[in-house]
């Protein structure tokens, strides 16, 4: 026995191996979910659009999550079924949004082709073209979130007592490559503008629809290790006759103080962070006068300088701990950095560098520590009312700034925009600051706790000889 496992995830080949393979699933997903951001005026422009247009694409990526309790669903669903068949169904539901989506674009449909007059028989008031994305991003969203569930527990299934921090460090850190990626890649796709318009910007989402294909598969590869692993070390995550879930596996977690503060920090966190970051390149393109592609350019140093500093905060977490002091000084740093972009008209790349390091500092100490405070075979229920709670704020925040926008900017109309007219994003941007504020009281709310709890957020998770 103790032969295999050293074969198997006590080997640093085999366990970093598959954090790759899953990674790379999450990477690429993440690269769709932001193939719009930096192309943001030229879907407006394409599809006719408002920013509450806008931001309702974006949100309907959530629904599935806040309204349906999908997340939560599929962390007791992966409790029970175990990683693969759960990974399985839910990589498939994001493939399927991700040509949903990209479908929902293109020109073909655009000009009438299956589902347009379906599409246009309800809801007049909305396009054939948005109703068909914000299908594709229910879907993508549907399968997205329960997926990112089941990667925690994988990695926690490789790596707990080992480089279980840094281990998901690297993890976020692949995936905020996907997402740098699409900002700077997304202005490129979309062609030279020809006639006021752009023939070929559609490009950018038909390949995030075919890399999430290529992750698919790739995630079909891990689960054969998945299966070697279990089978010779002869362990099942798959809960026992004696192991049924109960209503009541739900309700502890809301008596754990220390998981409420985590679960609402991440919630009004994420919040400050993915939303802005949709309107990101929209904000620097209007205030600062950039064009698409530096725009994009500029912010890509956010997810960037994660795929840098994610793995060093998670080193240090592994080794020093300091996971709730880590995570207070994310959340001040979250604030100035909007504070700095809604108030000042300092250069962009400094503030978006610094919430690059907020980024890296709150998820690189925040995920790790959620198994310290839940016992890992409700992981996944735990998980996934995490990324539930999270998506409450990823559908509202987006469709909250589009709204908060247009008001903003009621005298500026899409054909003034046409002409370059610019948005003011001064109070879009100083509500993503109230949103760290928030946050920076969950924080040490949680610190407060730990205190009490003894799970031991300030320790390491290692030992290291």
């Amino acid at each position: 026995m103790n032969e295999i496992r050293k074969a198997l995830n006590d080997s640093a080949v085999v366990r970093w191996g598959v954090i790759l393979l899953i990674s790379f699933t999450m990477g690429v997903s993440y690269y769709f979910y932001d193939v719009l951001s930096s192309i943001k005026s030229v879907m407006q422009t394409e599809l006719k659009l408002s920013s509450t247009d806008y931001g309702l694409i974006v949100s309907f990526y959530s629904f599935p999550n806040t309204f349906l309790l999908m997340a939560v669903l599929g962390g007791i669903i992966l409790d029970r079924w175990g990683i693969r068949k759960t990974g399985m169904l839910f990589v498939t539901l994001m493939t399927l949004g991700s040509f949903i989506t990209a479908y929902g674009a293109c020109n073909y449909y655009k000009n009438g082709g299956l589902g347009h007059n379906l599409m246009g028989s309800f809801l007049p008031s909305y396009s054939p073209e948005l109703k068909m994305m914000m299908l594709g991003r229910l879907f993508f969203g549907l399968g997205a979130e329960t997926f990112y569930v089941v990667v925690s527990k994988a990695i926690v299934k490789w790596f707990k007592g080992r480089e279980l921090a840094l281990a998901f460090g690297i993890n976020l850190a692949i995936a905020r490559a996907g997402t740098a990626l699409a900002l700077i890649s997304s202005p490129i796709l979309v062609g030279e503008q020809v006639s006021g318009l752009y023939p070929s910007w559609t490009n950018a989402t038909w390949l995030g629809a075919m890399l999430m294909a290529i992750g698919f598969l790739t995630f079909l590869f891990y689960m054969i290790y998945d299966l070697k692993f279990d089978r010779q070390s002869r362990v099942s995550i798959v809960s026992g006759p004696d192991e049924k879930f109960e209503i009541n596996d739900v309700l502890s977690l809301f008596k754990n103080k220390s998981f409420i503060y985590i679960a609402l920090l991440c919630v009004t966190f994420y919040s400050a962070v993915f939303p802005f970051l949709t309107y990101a390149p929209d904000l620097m393109h209007n205030k600062f006068g950039l064009d698409l592609q530096l725009s994009g350019k500029i912010a890509s140093i956010l997810p960037f300088g994660t795929v840098l500093f994610t793995p060093i905060f998670g080193w240090f977490v592994d080794i020093k701990g300091k996971s709730s002091t880590l995570m207070i000084l994310g959340s001040i740093l979250l604030i100035l950095v909007h504070l700095t972009l809604s108030l000042t008209t300092i250069y962009p790349y400094i503030a978006i560098f610094v919430l690059g390091i907020a980024f890296s500092l709150i998820p690189a100490a925040m995920w790790p520590a959620v198994s310290k405070i839940v016992e890992e075979k409700r992981l996944g229920t735990a998980y996934g009312l995490m990324f539930s709670i999270q998506n409450l704020g990823l559908f509202s925040f987006p469709i909250l700034a589009g709204k908060v926008l247009d008001i903003t900017n009621a005298s500026i109309t899409p054909e003034m925009i046409e002409k370059g007219a610019q948005l003011d994003y001064t109070v879009t941007v100083l509500m993503f600051a109230g949103l760290g504020l928030v946050g920076l009281l969950f924080a040490f709310l949680l610190k407060r706790e730990d205190k009490f709890s003894d799970f031991g957020l300030e320790l390491p998770n290692k030992n290291i000889l």
